[in-house]
């Protein structure tokens, strides 16, 4: 234990009523009872709490967007520096990962088909196959994670945590169909009719949106989520322009200078980025750097034509008529992604809504009887902890449903 974490705990107020809870953190964390605890040195008890709210609580330690959440909001903060929440989360969860005890239900009998490995598919198969569901995953790669594994870089999600979450699953007697495909030679009503008494759909958000501007089919121009997915196989050059501002177009930039990128440009429309203070902050040292107000009208073999834009009445407005270009080897495109509709088109019954995701009632149900749905592909590209918040909701109306039947 490095003595970082034990001086944060020490600064926590135990606040009676934790703003760091209630307000900050979307599902909830047990915050002060957490830091309670770490100081009894009761860890494995700490872990299990924490587990038991948010599976994914390891992850969520790492990837989330602290400072607009449980640290934005610590008492602390208001006339100096936050509690450092997340460093203590992590290094519990992480610490005990290996040794929690997972209470399970006995089996009910009843099968649970989940389509998708990331964080809503995860977060429903642990907590259904511990109320006594037989659980299989389906995912069309090879290993646990979605977005988690192929859209955050290792440096700041660790592979080898996404790893440990196999392991386990697979002692709870969850079972995995990877490399599979559900929405083609197999399809929901193959899955029925196998028994399976209910679906959960949580496939993500991997078809990335375009600018739709000239040259964008071009050799020389990528797709942040194509990119984060295999940045091995795709040679930059020297130098790129990125156009987007989350924490999806950091990822990429910070990225791209860990391949040997030396001249690192990203390009936000508006006068500042969306993406979390922190990640924006590293990417600064990383040595990343920024042109605000300004977007592309068109990409040529040479680089993208670069356009000063402006904000009227909240709405952008792009000055074409002073563009110039900007001279690069490549160019990544990372303007969000929205869900494919592979299942949709081959599964008679699903609809999507007005935006394009999966429709779902407030319970989490298609417009397929038994077929629930959540994360990204249902709300389109938001965090895991996003993903976990209203996966838990949709398990328990998944429960209901089913104890039902």
């Amino acid at each position: 234990m490095s003595i970082h974490e034990v001086e944060e705990a020490n600064r926590c107020l135990q606040c009676k009523v934790p703003r760091c809870e209630n307000l900050g953190c979307p599902i909830h964390t047990h915050i002060p009872e957490m830091i309670r605890l770490f100081k009894e040195n009761k860890l494995q008890e700490a872990a299990q709490m924490l587990f038991d709210n948010n599976p994914l609580s390891v992850v969520c330690s790492l990837v989330c967007n602290h400072a607009a959440q449980c640290e934005g909001h610590c008492v602390r903060g208001i006339k100096s520096a936050p509690v450092h929440i997340s460093a203590i989360e992590h290094y519990i969860s992480d610490y005990c990962f290996d040794r929690l005890k997972i209470h399970m239900a006995p089996k009910n009998g009843k099968k649970v088909a989940i389509i998708g490995a990331g964080p809503a598919g995860i977060t429903i198969a642990i907590i259904l196959a511990r109320r006594g569901y037989d659980i299989t995953i389906f995912d069309s790669r090879d290993k646990v994670g979605g977005t988690m594994r192929y859209g955050i870089p290792d440096f700041r999600l660790p592979r080898y945590i996404l790893d440990r979450y196999e392991v386990l699953m697979k002692k709870m007697g969850i079972k995995f169909r990877f490399n599979f495909t559900i929405g083609g030679n197999v399809t929901l009503s193959d899955l029925f009719k196998d028994g399976y008494k209910s679906v959960f759909i949580g496939t993500g958000a991997w078809r990335p949106k375009r600018m739709m501007i000239p040259g964008e089919t071009f050799g020389n121009v990528h797709y942040a989520v194509s990119y984060l997915n295999n940045p091995d196989s795709i040679d930059l050059g020297q130098s790129v322009a990125i156009f987007g501002s989350g924490n999806s177009a950091m990822d990429v930039a910070r990225t791209a200078v860990r391949h040997g990128c030396k001249n690192v440009t990203v390009f936000v429309r508006r006068d500042k980025v969306s993406a979390s203070p922190d990640e924006y902050e590293y990417s600064l040292l990383d040595g990343v750097k920024y042109q605000f107000n300004r977007t592309a009208v068109a990409i040529r073999d040479e680089g993208p034509m670069v356009a000063e834009t402006e904000v009227i009445d909240g709405h952008v407005k792009v000055l074409e008529d002073t563009a110039e270009l900007f001279p690069v080897d490549s160019v990544i495109i990372a303007v969000s992604q929205v869900p494919k509709h592979r299942l949709v088109e081959h599964n008679k019954g699903l609809e999507l809504n007005e935006r394009g995701n999966l429709k779902v009632t407030e319970e989490g149900e298609t417009t397929l009887p038994g077929v629930f749905a959540s994360g990204d592909v249902v709300t389109g590209a938001k965090t895991v902890v996003h993903a976990v918040e209203y996966s838990k909701k949709i398990a328990d109306e998944m429960d209901a449903y089913m104890q039902k039947l």
